[in-house]
């Protein structure tokens, strides 16, 4: 679904807030050398808001099934690597096995990409690759979509007046819902031992970042419209309206669900 759409992922897709990034590092004390999968990884963001909480001899995983995401995630995190790793893996995430056999991760982050996934093999998966103390961090902080504002709100009109009235996914498809909560796949999993973390934030947008962040989702890419550029120039007119002092606020809480298994202390 998100082929040839790396650049304005990586340049548009927010990234994680440093209280996030803080709370995964505290699931990693006490380990020399951490081993860090990233699921659903996309053009890296997860992998460099850790980075500079990761030790050297650390190496992160990542697993997209999307080739030009992962080249575009090594690309960007090369320069800040130092003495820590990273692997790309192009397979899809239930689908994921160590380059060495027996290997196992200290930490899984799957951010904004589990509702994709065949969530019961994914977990599966983790509890094959796990350390007996590793975390299973299952985090996101919804859309554009799926906040409610009176400038998101007039945006969605407008790509409904584009697309039709459902909200889309992918070229031909509409999004539909998992059918149950993320906390009920993990308590149905090894790691059911289940803590959820809430952090609010303020989150700014111009309505250029908007623009370009539309182009990175499956209810606006850019191949989904007849006339995309009309599209682009009603939408920044709208936002361009709806904002004060030319900024945008959204007003979110970034959830982490963080799992283990049941008695495993670190």
């Amino acid at each position: 679904m998100f082929d040839s759409l790396a650049t304005d992922y990586n340049r548009y897709r927010p990234s994680l807030p440093d209280p996030v990034v803080q709370l995964l590092a505290a699931t990693l004390d006490g380990v020399r050398a951490p081993k860090v999968v990233d699921l659903g990884a996309g053009t890296g963001q997860v992998a460099l808001a850790l980075l500079p909480v990761l030790p050297a001899d650390s190496r992160i995983d990542l697993v997209d099934r999307d080739a030009g995401m992962l080249t575009t995630a090594i690309e960007v995190l090369r320069p800040e690597l130092g003495q820590r790793s990273a692997i790309a893996h192009v397979v899809a995430a239930e689908e994921f096995t160590p380059v060495v056999d027996g290997d196992q991760a200290d930490l899984i982050t799957i951010c904004r990409a589990f509702h994709w996934m065949d969530r019961p093999a994914v977990l599966a998966m983790a509890d094959r690759v796990a350390a007996p103390t590793a975390a299973v961090a299952v985090m996101g902080d919804g859309s554009l979509w799926t906040h409610e504002a009176d400038w998101t709100s007039a945006l969605k009109d407008l790509i409904r007046s584009h697309l039709g009235p459902e909200r889309r996914a992918g070229t031909t498809g509409a999004y539909k819902e998992a059918g149950r909560r993320y906390e009920d796949d993990l308590a149905q999993s090894p790691f059911s031992a289940v803590t959820e973390h809430r952090f609010p934030l303020t989150r700014m947008w111009t309505p250029d970042h908007v623009v370009g962040y539309l182009r990175s989702t499956s209810f606006a890419r850019q191949d989904l419209f007849t006339d995309h550029a009309r599209f682009e120039e009603q939408a920044r007119d709208l936002l361009e309206a709806h904002a004060q002092d030319g900024l945008l606020s959204e007003e979110l809480d970034f959830t982490v669900l963080l799992a283990r298994r049941p008695g495993a202390v670190r």
